[in-house]
């Protein structure tokens, strides 16, 4: 397989349209559509062949509602961080999709699972949980190709987390993801647009 310049642009606009979706319309995502993430997450790359991603679809009213009241607790402390304007700002940030969404994904990390034998990542564990970053991030761009938008929400106590889904023990809380259509589309980061944070670009550095 040789990829020529009509493929590197195809990537490229992917990548500049992938944002941290927070609108979310409440229509449902069909079923065969779930089907294609999944396989398009099982192509992402992991420590040993490990492929330490665990997740579940969080569908139960209750659970929902009790990791809607972890966020809302777990804002309600970050917010504390900030004073003035700054915080006045925070707290008019939309941080999450929870109110709408209709797909919720909980994804773990099996940490030294069987699989992988421990090839690769004996002096670096977290090869572990990078692989799972990379699965979400494979995750990330086959939803966006396909007009779906995804938010990570990471304003989540993992404990809490981890206790409501009752996980195994080995099983290490990686992120919380909303998947759904997206109410709008754009290739300006929403903390960039709402003048949080710009886009930085750090340097290469040489040694």
């Amino acid at each position: 397989m040789r990829f020529g310049p009509d493929d590197q642009a195809a990537l490229e606009r992917v990548l500049r349209w992938r944002r941290d979706v927070r609108h979310f319309r409440d229509d449902p995502v069909p079923e065969p559509l779930l089907k294609e993430l999944r396989a398009a997450m099982e192509l992402a790359p992991s420590v040993g062949n490990a492929r330490p991603w665990r997740v579940i679809r969080v569908e139960s009213p209750d659970l929902r509602a009790a990791i809607r009241a972890d966020f809302q607790r777990s804002n309600a402390q970050a917010a504390t961080r900030y004073q003035g304007r700054q915080r006045q700002e925070y707290e008019a940030l939309k941080l999450a999709g929870l109110d709408r969404a209709p797909v919720w994904l909980a994804i773990f990390t099996q940490i030294d699972p069987a699989e992988g034998h421990g090839l690769g990542r004996a002096t670096m564990p977290q090869t572990l949980r990078q692989s799972t970053a990379m699965a979400i991030h494979a995750l990330w761009l086959a939803a966006r190709v396909r007009n779906l938008g995804l938010g990570m929400v990471s304003v989540l106590d993992p404990a809490r987390i981890t206790a409501l889904l009752r996980v195994p023990q080995d099983w290490e809380f990686s992120a919380l993801l909303c998947l759904g259509w997206p109410e709008f589309t754009d290739d300006t980061p929403l903390l960039h647009r709402a003048g949080w944070q710009r886009n930085t670009a750090p340097d290469w550095q040489r040694r």
